[in-house]
């Protein structure tokens, strides 16, 4: 199935189910005049927001490259994931503030029960929404969805925290509780958008994914011929689910260029065996006298000397800028 679509699937039923629980919650709210229910309710708001972005990042990340973004666009899904950020921070502080004030002019709730019921609905939907998101999200490679999913699952929590609340409200009388447990939800929302945001940052300032970097070298690794004399400076980025790597191989210096062309095709397809949106560029160098010992390239007419010295291709190697041993300058 195509991944796009699966994107955009699951942000639709996560919009449609965001509404629902916004609906439900809303209504317990207005029921029950409790802030741990006003501040689910409030957070569900953010899901709906949030979740229009995605699906705007995901179409928008969906097209192909063009004349003004050559790499395609998939770096909108960093943004809209630091969006969402920012509103689920925004939309903490906005529980913050209506428990605190709350607390000092007064606190009336009432059918706590029935919050109870609604929120525990609301609740369990969210944890099976949350987890669905996370799984589509890893599976396509979208950020945005992995964000979504974690946003879900925050309610989710938000809603077991409510429930805690209103329940210890119910056996204690204490209704000072309600907007207590309900700033301590919040900080725990605050975390979730701050890392959120970092996350963001991060892809937006393409930091290095140690996962991938650990899957690609050992690729390249386990698809080393005999006639790779030397690889180093390998660097690659991520955009959404595209990846692009690029490094430099060198080959013995009677290659042609549909020999080395050949090589390229090869590692393409290994690389696209796991990363399947990939593009590969490799710089060919050609090899020299010094390197003979260095290399295992059998019936080589024009060796120099024989195989002594073994490279070992690691991923302090592959990222190397320099080879052993470096050419003669002419």
């Amino acid at each position: 199935m195509d991944k796009n679509y699966q994107k955009r699937k699951a942000a639709y039923i996560s919009l449609i189910i965001g509404f629902l629980m916004f609906s439900g919650k809303i209504t317990a709210y207005l029921i029950t005049g409790s802030a741990a229910i006003f501040s689910d309710a409030l957070e569900s708001i953010v899901h709906i927001f949030a979740t229009g972005m995605a699906l705007f990042s995901i179409y928008l990340s969906s097209k192909p490259a063009d004349e003004s973004h050559f790499y395609g666009h998939g770096n909108v899904e960093y943004f809209s994931a630091g969006i969402e950020g920012i509103l689920i921070i925004v939309a903490a502080l906005a529980i913050i503030y209506e428990s605190v004030n709350a607390l000092v002019t007064g606190i009336e709730i009432q059918k706590l029960d029935v919050g109870i019921i609604i929120i525990s609905g609301a609740g369990f939907i969210n944890l099976f929404l949350g987890l669905f998101l996370i799984r589509v999200g890893k599976k396509t490679d979208s950020l945005t969805l992995v964000a979504d999913g974690k946003h879900v699952l925050t309610d989710s929590v938000t809603s077991i925290g409510v429930i805690i609340a209103l329940g210890i409200v119910l056996l204690t009388d204490i209704k000072e509780l309600d907007p207590i447990l309900a700033i301590i939800i919040a900080a725990n929302i605050l975390f979730t958008g701050f890392k959120l945001i970092k996350e963001s940052v991060s892809g937006l300032m393409n930091e290095t994914d140690q996962k991938t970097l650990e899957s690609i070298t050992s690729i390249i690794i386990e698809s080393k011929r005999n006639y790779w004399i030397d690889v180093h400076q390998m660097r690659f980025w991520k955009s959404a689910n595209k990846l692009f790597l690029d490094f430099h191989l060198i080959l013995p210096f009677y290659f042609s260029i549909k020999q080395s062309h050949q090589e390229e095709e090869y590692i393409a397809k290994k690389v696209k065996e796991e990363f399947p949106e990939s593009e590969v560029k490799i710089h060919f160098d050609y090899c020299w006298d010094d390197l003979c010992s260095y290399c295992l390239t059998e019936n080589c007419e024009f060796r120099k000397a024989n195989f002594s010295n073994k490279i070992i291709w690691n991923k302090e190697k592959i990222l190397g800028k320099t080879v052993i041993p470096a050419p003669r300058s002419e």
